[in-house]
């Protein structure tokens, strides 16, 4: 596989950044996700990081170097999650469950399968145009998609969910895949810091016109002036598949070299305290640097 990528997250108008996002990959599969840790409960960064974490150790597992079905892998290690941050809350017996949204995506060949729970989106741009995007598990797009078929007088919040991990019932999980991909097909996993601000239209726009190294932070900017002074969280994780993996390139990532027993991951292990509320892309690139080392000491260690 060769794939490029890019990575955002700021805390906008909030007290704390209570989104987490990161990927991971080994030589024949990635993954990728980003989790929103939701207000009114406690620990919100808390239960993101958890169900990333979950979802890392997961593929870590499972995935050597591939996964035997990415479809249920995805079901399972966001439930996984989910059972985590009940455990959690008993644990550290807090009144409330710490609760988050999740979307997640997996690569694999020239495959993609994504999975969400709560108002996390994904989009998937081909050719400057949309070819699928996730529906919020959210009162008011449950309301417009059934608008049609039974009126409904009451208007809700956009924020109100109906399911997310660590609420007290079972999360709903939506599935999809597998989904082929084209060359230069961009794939982009958010937080609703993002499109409660900036229009799809907009996204699909500037994704269509800059590479993903520009048109990421530029939306994140975007999304940050829209908020204003109280504005969310602002989380934005991009993908760049490339397909011909003998393409003449030095950018992105290959994983063509790696050896079976590699993985790479750029989400932490665990919790860290005075963990900063913005993630930069230095940040980022510190911890890629990290990554690419270790591989390359594996890689000198294989006969």
């Amino acid at each position: 596989m060769r794939f490029s990528v890019y990575q955002v997250s700021r805390k906008g108008g909030r007290e704390k950044n209570e989104d987490r996002m990161g990927y991971c990959y080994t030589r024949d599969s990635g993954l990728f996700a980003l989790a929103d840790g939701m207000g009114g409960h406690p620990e919100g960064e808390v239960a993101a990081q958890l169900a990333l974490q979950c979802l890392a150790a997961a593929f870590q597992r499972e995935a050597k170097p591939a996964l035997k079905s990415p479809q249920r892998f995805l079901q399972d290690a966001i439930l996984a999650g989910h059972h985590q941050l009940l455990r959690y809350a008993t644990e550290k017996s807090l009144v409330d469950t710490p609760r988050t949204t999740i979307v997640a995506c997996v690569i694999q060949g020239r495959t993609a399968y994504w999975a969400h729970c709560g108002d996390s989106r994904l989009y998937l741009v081909r050719g400057g145009k949309l070819v699928a995007r996730t529906r919020d598990h959210s009162y008011t797009e449950l309301q417009e998609t059934l608008a049609h078929v039974v009126p409904i007088d009451a208007r809700f919040n956009r924020s109100v969910l109906f399911t997310c991990l660590g609420s007290p019932g079972k999360p709903v999980v939506d599935a999809a895949g597998p989904i082929a991909l084209q060359s230069g097909d961009r794939i982009v996993v958010c937080s609703d810091g993002l499109w409660s601000t900036v229009s799809d239209d907009e996204i699909i726009e500037m994704l269509a016109v800059r590479p993903i190294s520009d048109a990421v932070p530029e939306l994140v900017e975007q999304a940050l002036r829209n908020g204003g002074s109280h504005g969310d969280n602002v989380t934005v994780l991009a993908v760049e598949w490339e397909a011909a993996e003998d393409r003449d390139s030095t950018t992105g990532i290959s994983t063509r070299t790696l050896g079976e027993d590699v993985f790479a991951s750029t989400i932490q292990a665990s919790l860290a305290d005075g963990m900063p509320g913005d993630l930069d892309e230095a940040e980022i690139e510190r911890s890629i640097r990290e990554i690419n080392e270790a591989i390359q000491r594996s890689s000198k260690k294989r006969p």
